[in-house]
């Protein structure tokens, strides 16, 4: 019967059901898609349209305000305590990010080196990330508690670390960086282990030393890894909130206030949502700017 259908027919056909099939294989991809952006637009796009939205107006915690143009905006540049809590922020990432990622690295080329109980000790290190950041400060709290810490008892001191404005910043800083150091630890583990061996024996042929063989072999092929790292941490450690929520509050005397615990204080405690989102506004060109700088610069070091 086939061979009785006119060529041109079956070509028609041939042509629908290719047809046929790219429709069913888009409406599939749409149905697995569809999930996703509906909740994207809900819980992710929609909200930070909002939040640009009310930057715009006096609005209180319920959303309802009027506009005030860039009247948020101009208020922040004599608001001393907004200023404050960008320094304080700025502080916080000078003592975590770079301290916590060149840890991660000792660390990691410590681990590699390892012939036996490579994975208890990976294990070891990452083991702090994965707890809750409630468990961590509890953790911490007890450790550095000026009266009966294990820290203090050590050292022969009775620093109240987390009430101390010169300390308390610090103190966050240490219960930062041993909280997420295994993670970083992992990824410069990884890079290490993608190094060809080939290189460094042939460095040790031409007589090069273990750091010589560091500087001018492991370390140019671990930038990329380093470029990762330093920008994750520098993300993460701009969004500082929930060590100085749970441990010091932003005290004492707003010495560890940062600028989401500032954004959480003028949304949550004053009720003035307009200027806290000016407020989470400000922070997020913060966060894109620096990221985006440092994320080019590290690259443009490691392509010369």
């Amino acid at each position: 019967m086939a061979s009785h259908v006119p060529a041109h027919t079956r070509g028609r056909q041939r042509a629908w059901t290719a047809k046929r099939r790219r429709w069913a294989a888009w409406l599939t991809a749409l149905a697995l898609v569809t999930p996703f952006v509906v909740v994207y637009l809900m819980f992710f796009l929609y909200p930070a349209a909002e939040v640009v939205r009310l930057s715009f107006t006096n609005a209180d915690i319920s959303g309802v305000g009027d506009y005030v143009g860039f009247a948020n905006y101009a208020r922040l540049l004599h608001d001393a305590l907004f200023w404050k809590a960008l320094r304080n922020t700025g502080y916080f990432v000078v003592l975590t990010v770079v301290p916590g990622s060149a840890l991660a690295l000792v660390f990691a080329l410590m681990v590699v080196r390892l012939k036996r109980l490579r994975s208890f000790v990976m294990a070891s290190f990452f083991l702090p990330n994965i707890l809750p950041v409630s468990v961590v400060t509890l953790i911490w709290a007890w450790l550095l508690d000026p009266r009966f810490g294990i820290v203090n008892q050590v050292l022969g001191t009775s620093i109240p670390w987390f009430q101390d404005p010169d300390w308390a910043m610090p103190a966050v800083a240490l219960v930062t960086v041993w909280w997420v150091v295994g993670f970083s630890m992992l990824l410069f583990i990884a890079g290490l282990q993608n190094v060809p061996k080939e290189y460094h024996e042939a460095a040790s042929i031409d007589g090069a030393s273990n750091r010589q063989v560091f500087r001018h072999v492991t370390w140019p092929l671990l930038w990329p890894i380093t470029t990762l790292v330093l920008t994750l941490q520098l993300i993460a450690q701009l969004k500082i909130f929930a060590q100085i929520y749970l441990l010091t509050r932003g005290g004492p005397f707003n010495s560890t206030i940062v600028m989401l615990q500032y954004m959480y204080r003028t949304a949550f405690q004053q009720f003035n949502a307009g200027y806290a989102s000016a407020i989470a506004m400000v922070l997020f060109v913060i966060i894109l700017g620096t990221s985006l700088f440092q994320y080019y610069f590290l690259r443009s070091r490691g392509a010369r």
